[in-house]
């Protein structure tokens, strides 16, 4: 993983491992392996919520109650099913040259897009390297070459420019020819430069398959879970929309939503761990403010709104 500064190159696993580590020595933070089935919103002044979950080692149901909801359930992507690509989606074919792209500069890159989409790829990684081919695997067609030049005109003197190669053969599979990632490395050690090699094969079956290091791919991708839309919570563009940007807060009073779910438009962890300690920061006080109302009541007659609740300018 990349991109959070003091983890640079550790294994997702590892990251994942001693975040839960750490937490569990604060007395405050329980964490259960369970699969929430259901979200239903219960009658009152104030949110509450009956939570169904499902625990691996029972055989019923579980209820509890929440008096609010974070939705942290991620994001999955659609992968092609042409062989090779899944297997090694994440180690060495990568969908964004900012967070995977430095371990791969100056070597042979490859392009997995349909034809319209090259020259937006290209201008995103020449700065990394000058070596690539694009493999639109049969899209070069009117109607992509259409589009393309509608988003990007000039996009052939463009690639010409920079001596970018485009392969319209249909692919068949994907070979991983060379595994450059130390996988028995200290997990904690930085990240270094890859030596990996894939060969691409064609149903042409017009010479050798030509060889890549590494290649960027752009796919579609869903929510996790469904759990969120079954409690309510709108979506945009297939992501849980977040009504308030400052506070995570989705159109369902009570229901938070964080990470690359939410409509935030951001799909990273640095995304992720901001998202998670907004909706945290004014969640809390939303359940103080609560707090205070209840303590209160009968002699203090106040309606509470998200706005009304004041942000710490340092946080």
């Amino acid at each position: 993983m990349h991109d959070v500064i003091g983890w640079d190159g550790v294994q997702p696993a590892y990251f994942r491992y001693e975040s839960r580590r750490l937490l569990s020595h604060y007395k405050t933070v329980k964490m259960e392996n369970g699969t929430v089935t259901n979200i239903k919103l219960l009658p009152g002044a104030n949110t509450r919520f009956s939570v169904s979950v499902d625990y691996p080692d029972q055989h019923r149901t579980t209820k509890i109650t929440a008096r609010k909801i974070v939705l942290a359930t991620g994001l999955k992507d659609i992968l092609p099913s042409t062989p090779g690509f899944a297997e090694n989606w994440g180690r060495g074919i990568y969908s964004c040259p900012w967070c995977d792209g430095h371990e791969y500069a100056d070597q042979p890159l490859g392009l997995l897009c349909p034809l319209d989409k090259i020259a937006s790829h290209v201008l995103n990684v020449l700065t990394l390297t000058t070596d690539i081919v694009a493999f639109v695997n049969g899209t070069d067609n009117d109607e992509t070459r259409r589009v393309a030049d509608e988003q990007f005109p000039q996009w052939e003197e463009y690639l010409k420019l920079h001596n970018v190669t485009v392969d319209n053969r249909t692919i068949t599979s994907l070979e991983r020819l060379k595994d450059g990632e130390d996988v028995n490395k200290e997990p904690w050690l930085p990240s270094v430069p890859k030596d990996d090699l894939f060969g691409v094969h064609f149903t042409e079956g017009e010479g050798e398959p030509v060889q890549r290091v590494a290649f960027l791919s752009s796919v579609p991708n869903k929510q996790r879970s469904d759990i969120g839309d079954r409690a309510g919570v709108e979506l945009t563009n297939g992501k849980l929309r977040v009504t308030d940007n400052q506070t995570m807060l989705t159109n369902v009073p009570g229901i938070y939503a964080v990470g690359d779910a939410n409509s935030n438009s951001a799909e990273n962890v640095p995304h992720a761990m901001f998202t998670g300690k907004r909706a945290a920061m004014f969640l809390h006080a939303t359940l103080e403010r609560e707090k205070w109302d209840t303590e209160l009541a009968g002699r203090l007659k106040r309606d509470v709104h998200p706005g009304e609740i004041s942000w710490p300018e340092n946080c």
